[in-house]
């Protein structure tokens, strides 16, 4: 994000909050009465940006869903693992007991070598 962005995303959010139309004519009067000066291209990008968003939905469900994780073999946001991921992690998790199990064997004086 650079610093231009910023008071497009606060002029747009601030005229939605007073149900008012997003448009580069008002993101810029906003803008300019902050006293703030941005690279002319934002306030139309934002604005153009704003028309095909409900911006409703995207504030209520900020942190819900959205697009499919990045990182390969991620859980998908709000739900279970798939099996094929969750078995992998359930064999990682017994084979740590496993060795803390053997570790605490052998500082015990009860492991196999002792």
């Amino acid at each position: 994000m650079t610093i231009s962005e910023l008071p497009c995303i606060y002029s747009a959010l601030i005229l939605h909050n007073d149900e008012v139309v997003v448009t580069e004519d008002k993101i810029n009067a906003l803008i300019k009465a902050a006293g703030v000066n941005v690279e002319p291209f934002w306030p139309g990008l934002f604005a153009k940006a704003q028309s095909s968003v409900n911006t409703s939905s995207r504030i209520c469900n900020v942190g819900v869903g959205g697009p499919a994780p990045a990182v390969t073999g991620a859980a998908p946001t709000g739900g279970a693992a798939p099996a094929s991921i969750a078995a992998p992690a359930e064999e990682k998790k017994e084979e740590a007991k496993k060795e803390e199990s053997e570790e605490f064997d052998d500082a015990m004086g009860f492991g196999l070598f002792n």
